[in-house]
Formats: structure tokens, C-alpha cells, sequence
């Protein structure tokens, strides 16, 4: 196999996109557990399985997608829709990542070793059904993605043994819905600009229905945040009555991802905005930061 047909791969397995695994890492940061050597095995070995799981899956979406990627400016590129690996390739990659997701979700996890790969095997066939129809379905679609994220989360407390806080699932919950309706929002304003229709389920979304959705979101969200932050729970477990201060920055990277989605019309790919925006990523520096000050120090 040549080095272009290996990079062509490589693109496939989107890498760029495992920076959303990163979910799985939050209950051991809040937990506590932070230096905590085995903590970190089974972390990690939790967020290695999540990234094969999803590139098991973005596989199988560009080989669905790739008759509507190729009409899309930017989908187009992409290795399936572009005829740089073949389908028949595509397809065994993704069955050789399914595998290997499942063996490492049962490698180190003791007790918890079959719930982790049971919460694997969950957001495999949540992914799969919703590259087969859910993502057809206007906002089933977006709320399919947003479980996605839970499911990292409680594969991450399962591996480490930590009970999630219902606090922290509706936050990740409700966060990450607002980024899909603003991923949404770039299907219409691509539809708008060229007539070209990415997503069938975008005939059932408008700007103003969007644009209010991500400011009902956005409010829903910092409501939750600010509750989550002054709840007597809370702010005694971490022996903290400052924690609400946090909410400068949660309110800060809001608004300014209201700001690329709705002003600057750059609501693509939140993982592209989160990697590339200094703005955003200085609110999250300084939201862990002043979590790990609480926590650690």
C-alpha cells in the first residue's frame, strides 16, 4: 500500500474528531482522581476504544453518505466521496475497528469491564441507527448526537468507577445538543447560499427556527450551570462557595459560539472552532484551570 492510500486511510479515521472523546476524562478530573495512576489506564483505555468506535463509524457514514458528499463544497474531499478508498476498504476498516473497540472496552476495567464495552456497544448502535435513518429525522438527529456524548461520559465514570452527578449529564447534555442545532445551522446556510441540499432533514430546519433553538439553548444551559454551581451539594463537596465565579466562562464561550454560528456563519465543525479559536479555547483553559485550582490545590 502506497504512503497516499495509507493518508487516505488515516483522513477516513477522521483523528482530528477523537478530541470529543475527551468527554470520557471528566469524571476522574472531577472526581478528584486526577493523579491517580490507574484511574489514567482505565481513562485512557476507555478513550482509545471511543476513538475506533467513532472512526468505526465514520467509515460506515461516508460510505452511506459519499452519492450526497460528493455534491457538498467542502464533503466533497472526503476520501470515500472523492474515490480515494474504495467502499470494499472502507467497509473492512470498520469492522476491524468495531473489533478492536470492543477488545480494548474489555481490557482493564475489573468489575466494570462488561458495562464499559456494554456503553461501547450502545453508542456503536446508536451511531449505526443513526447513520441509517436518525439523522434523517429533524431533530431526532441532533438529540442521537448529544446521547452520544452522555454515552462517553458514563463510559468514562464506569471505567474509573465514579457515579456521575446528574448535574454533569444534563450540562453534557444540553452543551452538546446546542453545538449540533449550530452544526444544523451551516447545513441550511449552505442550502441558502447554493441550493445545494447536504442533509434531506434540512428542509425542516430554518435560520429562525435554528437561531432560536441555540438562544433557548444557551440560556437552558447557563441556568443549568449556574444551579449546578450554587447547589449546597456542590459547593460542598468541593468545600468551594465560589464556585459560581466559573460562570464567567461558561457564559463567555457561549456567546461567542453564538457569535461564529450566527454573525460570522462558521458553526461547520465545533471540533474545527475548538481547535482553532482562541477566544473559546482560552474560556476552557481558564474554566479547568479554575476547577483544578479547586480541586487539586
Amino acid at each position: 500500500m502506497s504512503n497516499f492510500a495509507v493518508m487516505e486511510m488515516i483522513r477516513l479515521l477522521r483523528p482530528a474528531q477523537w478530541a470529543k472523546n475527551m468527554f470520557v476524562f471528566l469524571p476522574m478530573f472531577f472526581g478528584g482522581y486526577l493523579f491517580d495512576a490507574g484511574m489514567w489506564l482505565s481513562t485512557v483505555l476507555a478513550f482509545a476504544s471511543f476513538c475506533m468506535a467513532a472512526s468505526a463509524i465514520y467509515c460506515l457514514n461516508d460510505i452511506i453518505d459519499a452519492p450526497a458528499d460528493r455534491k457538498h463544497p467542502v464533503k466533497c474531499r472526503r476520501p470515500v466521496a472523492s474515490g480515494k478508498v474504495s467502499p470494499v476498504a472502507a467497509w473492512v476498516l470498520f469492522t476491524l475497528l468495531i473489533i478492536d473497540a470492543e477488545a480494548v472496552a474489555f481490557m482493564s476495567f475489573g468489575a466494570n469491564d462488561i458495562k464499559v464495552a456494554a456503553t461501547v456497544t450502545a453508542y456503536l448502535m446508536l451511531n449505526v441507527a443513526y447513520c441509517l435513518g436518525l439523522k434523517r429525522i429533524a431533530v431526532v438527529d441532533v438529540m442521537a448526537i448529544a446521547l452520544g456524548f452522555v454515552l462517553r461520559l458514563a463510559a468514562g465514570g464506569l471505567a474509573c468507577g465514579i457515579p456521575l452527578s446528574p448535574w454533569i449529564v444534563l450540562m453534557t447534555f444540553l452543551l452538546t445538543l446546542f453545538l449540533a442545532f449550530a452544526k444544523r445551522r451551516d447545513d441550511v446556510i449552505i442550502r441558502r447560499d447554493t441550493g445545494t441540499v447536504t442533509r434531506k432533514n434540512t428542509r425542516n430546519y430554518s435560520l429562525e427556527f435554528l437561531n432560536m433553538t441555540l438562544g433557548v439553548l444557551a440560556a437552558v444551559t447557563l441556568v443549568c450551570y449556574v444551579m449546578y454551581t450554587v447547589s449546597p451539594e456542590v459547593t460542598e463537596r468541593l468545600h468551594c462557595n465560589y464556585v459560581y465565579v466559573s460562570t464567567i466562562f461558561v457564559l463567555a464561550g457561549l456567546l461567542r459560539y453564538m457569535q461564529l454560528a450566527i454573525v460570522d456563519e462558521k458553526s461547520g465543525s465545533p471540533t474545527r472552532i475548538l481547535l482553532h479559536d482562541r477566544f473559546i479555547q482560552s474560556c476552557c483553559v481558564l474554566w479547568l484551570l479554575f476547577f483544578a485550582a479547586i480541586l487539586y490545590l
